[in-house]
């Protein structure tokens, strides 16, 4: 069963109005019932009030009421429509406190507000006042009636007419409102290459499409799972429901990730979700809306909206257009992360070639993963280095530092094996590896293109060996002519190197190799990436 299911005036002012037939609320009324439209009628006049309330009570137009808004001066009408700005229409005295007090409030709705949707008929007692070809040219209003002509019809007439428009002009802004939403999420969210965090930005975005709604979430069928299809225009889904599970929500539903479907919404709700990933099309309720994502991965998926007291037609075509890109955008997620995958896999591989070679070193480019992505998070967080270490780079390093010594499958192993120290020509042989490791990835990663785990791989292999000072090879670089991978990569070198065993050499104290990093800061190492990484040691290292 869910736990979430709660969702004294002079005469000329007189309104006149014959003797006419009332009219019939019927004629305009149409739709399912809605929220009520709301009526703001301005004036000084409390029998004003009291006739229009009399007159309009019964008008129904759309399947929506009236809910009647009452300001007695241009000053209480600022205050209420500061706190409804969904008025749709204002009937408004010209003469109150001021004489111009009603055109002055005209004013403030369309300019200091910047209010153009509700409509605004400007009724008047004293014409003479405020003539109506001058009114009509010099203020942003939709209708002028003097008081006298106001019979009952004619001031329904004019009301339903008022709705009508405001209704259209509604439908028109809120169509542009939720397309540049659509718009900029697709623009946002297809930058997005995680899976978790693409679900996530879909539910936030919902939330900001329809935010009367209580709440949303995305679910997704396990993959392997093949049920039986239920028939969506049934209550009861013929054979087996299909049973997804949350993957994010907002809202009531925030809570809910990682759990199936019916632990969270009534039957009636999860066959609604059956039926609609079932046949592939959208069902819509006056308390919930079901959208399937028609996607390849993570598998058949669906939006679930609750709460929102039915949506009009506006936006549920508004949310088609969302799912539709959003379609696309999990697609483009998941071809992304299997590349991802397919990029790992190869490096894992050429990792291995390295570790062939020189087994000693095999956990020692594990550990150098760690602490590179550790000192580079720590980079990120100070600022330390403008852009350069944003969430991309502290992604790809720990991985990309792996191929560090990827080009030692060059040299001999005699020469990598050799148990005293390398003489001279020895040592150029081996210095060779940082050249011929850049090569291999560079050559490895140029169909991929953009920065990837190969191509900041192939920074890493040729550049490690580089010193601040400009002292070091392949190529003799300096400061921050050497990439920041590699600087970073070539402190962690260093002091996973000094602390364990080689064949030609012992381990050293770790204070001991502490004090010759801090002793080469500004010489071999970036100062920058020095702090960094002393700051990650004193806090444990990078698993702390």
């Amino acid at each position: 069963m869910s736990d979430i299911q709660g969702w004294g005036q002079d005469e000329d002012d007189d309104l006149l109005f014959a003797d006419e037939d009332a009219p019939d609320p019927s004629s305009a009324t149409s739709g399912p019932a809605a929220a009520p439209w709301k009526l703001l009628i301005v004036d000084d006049d409390p029998e004003v009030h009291a006739i229009t309330r009399v007159v309009l009570n019964d008008v129904t137009f759309d399947g929506r009421r009236l809910q009647f808004l009452s300001a007695h001066s241009g000053g209480d009408a600022r205050a209420i429509l500061n706190d409804h700005p969904d008025i749709a229409a204002v009937l408004l005295d010209v003469v109150m406190e001021t004489e111009d007090a009603g055109l002055r409030l005209v004013h403030h709705i369309r300019e200091v507000l910047g209010n153009r949707r509700v409509r605004i008929i400007l009724r008047t007692g004293q014409p003479g006042q405020a003539p109506e070809r001058q009114v009509i040219v010099s203020y942003d209003i939709n209708d002028y009636k003097a008081k006298s002509e106001l019979t009952a019809q004619k001031l329904f007439t004019t009301t339903v007419a008022a709705l009508r428009s405001y209704q259209h002009i509604d439908a028109i802004e809120r169509n542009r409102q939720g397309l540049e939403t659509i718009v900029d999420a697709a623009g946002t969210l297809f930058e997005q290459r995680s899976m978790d965090r693409f679900a996530v930005g879909v539910v936030e975005r919902v939330a900001a499409l329809l935010p009367r709604a209580a709440g949303a979430f995305l679910c997704a069928v396990p993959a392997g799972l093949n049920p039986e299809s239920p028939n969506p225009e049934s209550p009861e889904p013929e054979g087996r429901p299909r049973e997804a599970e949350v993957l994010c929500g907002t809202g009531v539903f925030a809570a809910a990730a990682g759990r199936p479907v019916s632990a969270v919404l009534p039957d009636a709700a999860c066959a609604d979700i059956a039926g609609a990933l079932a046949w592939g099309r959208s069902l819509h309720r006056d308390d919930h809306s079901v959208a399937p994502f028609q996607t390849r991965s993570p598998g058949p998926g669906a939006l679930f909206i609750g709460g929102h007291g039915g949506l009009p037609d506006v936006e549920r075509r508004l949310l088609e257009i969302f799912c539709s890109r959003m379609s696309v955008g999990f697609d483009n997620v998941a071809l992304y992360e299997q590349l991802r995958l397919a990029q790992i896999a190869t490096v894992h591989a050429l990792g291995k070639l390295a570790e062939y070679k020189d087994e000693v070193t095999g956990e020692h480019v594990r550990r150098i993963g760690r602490w590179a992505t550790a000192i580079a998070r720590e980079l990120q967080a100070r600022g330390a280095c403008g852009g350069a270490a944003d969430d991309l780079f502290c992604e790809l390093i720990g991985l990309a530092s792996m191929l560090h010594d990827v080009g030692k499958v060059a040299i001999p192993d005699r020469i990598l094996r050799k148990p005293g120290k390398l003489d001279p020509e020895e040592m150029v042989q081996m210095r060779e590896h940082a050249a011929i490791g850049g090569r291999i990835l560079r050559d490895a990663s140029g169909p991929v293109g953009g920065r990837s785990y190969l191509t900041m791989g192939a920074e890493i292999a040729e550049s490690h060996h580089e010193k601040f000072d400009g002292s070091g090879y392949p190529h003799g670089l300096a400061g921050d002519a050497i990439p920041l991978s590699g600087r970073i990569v070539a402190v962690a070198d260093v002091y996973d190197a000094l602390l364990h065993r080689r064949p030609y050499k012992e381990a050293w104290e770790p204070a001991a190799v502490v004090d010759l990093i801090r002793a080469e800061s500004g010489r071999h190492f970036d100062p920058r990436v020095v702090d960094a990484f002393v700051a990650v040691l004193e806090r444990g290292g990078p698993e702390a």
